[in-house]
């Protein structure tokens, strides 16, 4: 009996060896191993390169309006331009998330960095060959402080051709205009981007789960994702302090230069945003070549059952350990790619994992089309500068979303919450916000006056736009251009597209200090009739709106955390509902095809839709449709926010049988999990049995 027991005793030690190791505290062995000091390392590398990424990306989120003007595109073109850079990502992700994993993962993360830095270089290279900005003005400014010239002289033919129309520099025509379109280059430098930042996320993640603790892994992602949201917040602040800077700085006298950061004409220095951005990834590729290819395993996945989390989800059997991959053996690219489709096969087996995708698909495309358009959105509801409105994106919002993808790594972590907590958290977050999305309805301005446009001559409000309606009988004596965009501002506070669509006859001042004389249209829809005037640039009194902003600051600031708080529940319920060495692939897949499905198209079918609400177009000088000058605030508003929240609502009803399919695999892994254990345990006991018999 006492033999016996000494059996049992040595095989409840043998079978709860690793278990002890894992709830000792003062175990020196688990001290040693918590946080190696190369991923010390890697943890910031990685964190610099998500910075230098999150910067260049929430850059050229910023540029949208400028790049749209300078070179006169419709928002669904801009779109393209910006889904391109998922396009460059899509083009690789499947390979390096797969083969990636099996190389040196550091190396490969430097690589795409430097080629991030190549592409972010390319796309400000159009600023150094196309040539200096062309503002569209329709009149000459004046060298004389006093104009008088005869009927409506602020516009007319003669200085409405090609060859005369004004500019900062003289005019080199059409040709130069029709020459190979610059924006391209831009297209072709943001799908770089797109292929060097491809390794970034599934190898990194992969590699800090595969290093990391298990009860560790959820709080040094929260804290990578979150250091990446730095990035964006300096890319927005970038951007802000780009859009003030005119484009042609250094190159021409700003004195000739007639518009201000708020007219829907102004080009800030876009290109130098992109300079700095390349140089900082460049340099974040620098700390990740000199990192090694493994680490020291952790003590707690010594062995595959180390722990509940980990026995129920990524528990293998004998026979896929003995073939396993691991890090530290010689990678054999045959026997890689030969295993290539039955391991796709497995990964899109788990239904788990096929009902996550479906449902981050549909709400990355309303999140990616939210994202792209808000900056441009604030401009045009609440008419500010796009300087001011990437430094609100930049100070304000993308703070609160790392604020909120930390929080919900610390609740992770404080709250040990399993996969079904982890996947009740990120729905009941996006839920929240979503709820709170809906006031955005309620907050609302009106359209800005603009004469002919959204009110008549007269003042009455209601008009429709239409190119007949720009012409009254105070200015049809005039010959005005109904395709032309130059806003004054009358002194009865509306709009004027043009000073000739004004009706003004004569001019003082020069530069910005330009005032229109005697504008027949402004004294028509003012009671008291006289010389009245017009200034340079759109009326911006709108007290109404300006109230209503602060209101929607901050429902923005607290919609955008609580949504951002199930970030990282969400990222973890991926990587945990599979098996360990699918996780790099797992993750790639999921990346592919969110990008596919909602990167490339989102900017494209929001842009379009927003194109439908213009009410003037701009025109390039040799002739087609250019950049909007003003939007249908309202009708922008519905269609903007209609559309967005609509997707997130059909992303909620395909979580209800996707709760249903995590439960049935929970209680599948459960039970397999214990028929295991209790097979491992007869077949220790048989062990010691034989060995006692033999002695």
């Amino acid at each position: 009996m006492q033999g016996t027991e000494a059996a049992q005793m040595k095989m409840d030690n043998k079978a709860m060896g690793s278990w002890s190791l894992d709830i000792n505290p003062t175990s020196s062995s688990a001290v040693k191993n918590s946080c190696h000091p190369n991923l010390k390392m890697f943890l910031a590398a990685l964190s610099f390169a998500y910075f230098a990424k999150g910067l260049s990306g929430s850059y050229m989120k910023s540029t949208i309006t400028q790049l749209e003007r300078r070179f006169e595109l419709p928002s669904y073109l801009m779109g393209i331009i910006d889904g391109s850079f998922e396009i460059g990502n899509l083009l690789v992700i499947a390979f390096v998330s797969y083969f990636g994993a099996k190389l040196h993962r550091p190396k490969i993360i430097a690589i795409g960095c430097v080629l991030m830095s190549f592409g972010t270089f390319l796309i400000a290279m159009p600023h150094f060959s196309a040539g200096r900005y062309k503002i569209e003005t329709s009149f000459r400014s004046s060298v004389n402080l006093t104009s008088n010239l005869s009927r409506c002289p602020a516009s007319s033919p003669e200085s409405t051709r090609a060859g005369d129309r004004p500019s900062i520099l003289p005019s080199r025509g059409c040709e130069r205009e029709s020459s190979v379109s610059m924006w391209i280059y831009v297209l072709l430098g943001n799908v770089l981007r797109g292929i060097g930042e491809t390794p970034v996320q599934p190898l990194g993640i992969s590699y800090i789960d595969d290093y990391a603790q298990s009860e560790n892994a959820a709080l040094y992602i929260g804290c990578v994702q979150t250091l990446s949201i730095i990035g964006p917040v300096f890319g927005y602040l970038l951007g802000s302090l780009c859009a003030k800077i005119y484009v042609d700085i250094g190159y021409v006298d700003m004195e000739t230069v007639t518009i201000t950061p708020s007219d829907a004409r102004w080009v800030g220095a876009w290109w130098l945003g992109y300079l700095i951005a390349g140089t900082i990834t460049l340099m974040s590729a620098v700390p990740l070549w000199f990192l090694p290819k493994s680490l020291p395993m952790p003590v707690d996945k010594h062995d595959t059952s180390c722990t509940p989390e980990h026995t129920r989800f990524i528990k293998d059997s004998p026979s896929t350990m003995e073939h396993k991959f691991r890090p530290e053996e010689p990678a054999n690219l045959h026997q890689m790619a030969k295993e290539f489709v039955p391991t796709l096969k497995s990964l899109l087996g788990n239904p788990v994992y096929i009902i996550y995708l479906c449902v981050t698909i549909i709400q990355f495309n309303s999140l990616i089309g939210m994202v792209t358009y808000k900056p441009k959105y604030i401009e045009q509801h609440y008419s500010l500068s796009a300087s001011r409105a990437n430094f609100l994106m930049g100070v304000i919002n993308i703070p609160a979303v790392a604020l909120g993808m930390f929080s919900g790594g610390v609740v992770m972590k404080k709250y040990k919450l399993g996969i079904m907590g982890a996947a009740k958290l990120a729905y009941g977050t996006s839920l929240m916000g979503f709820l709170l999305s809906l006031f955005f309805f309620a907050m609302g301005c009106e359209n800005s006056k603009v004469a002919g446009v959204t009110v008549s001559y007269t003042g009455a409000e209601g008009l429709s736009y239409s190119e007949p309606s720009l012409l009254s009988d105070c200015n049809s004596a005039c010959l005005c251009s109904s395709r032309e965009w130059d806003p004054v501002c009358g002194e009865d506070g509306i709009t004027y597209v043009t000073p000739c669509l004004a009706g003004c006859t004569s001019s003082t001042g020069s530069g910005r200090n330009t005032i229109f004389d005697n504008c027949r249209c402004v004294a028509q829809a003012d009671i008291q009739a006289g010389n009245m005037t017009a200034t340079l640039g759109q009326c911006q009194q709108r007290d109404s709106c300006e109230k209503i902003f602060p209101y929607f600051l901050a429902l923005s600031v607290l919609s955008s955390f609580i949504i951002s708080l199930g970030g990282t529940p969400g990222l973890v319920l991926l990587v945990r509902c599979i098996k360990p060495e699918l996780k790099s692939l797992a993750l790639g897949i999921h990346m592919m095809a969110t990008r596919t499905l909602a990167g490339i198209p989102a900017p494209i079918y929001f842009g379009a839709i927003i194109d439908t609400t213009c009410l003037k177009w701009g025109y390039k000088m040799c002739g087609g449709r250019g950049a909007c000058r003003i939007y249908d605030t309202s009708s922008y508003r519905r269609v903007y926010l209609g559309l967005a929240l609509g997707l997130r609502t059909v992303s909620f009803f395909l979580c209800i049988p996707g709760f249903a399919l995590l439960k049935r695999h929970i209680k599948r892994e459960e039970k397999k999990v214990l028929t295991n254990g209790s097979a491992e345990l007869e077949s220790l006991r048989k062990e010691e049995n034989c060995s006692i018999n033999c002695e």
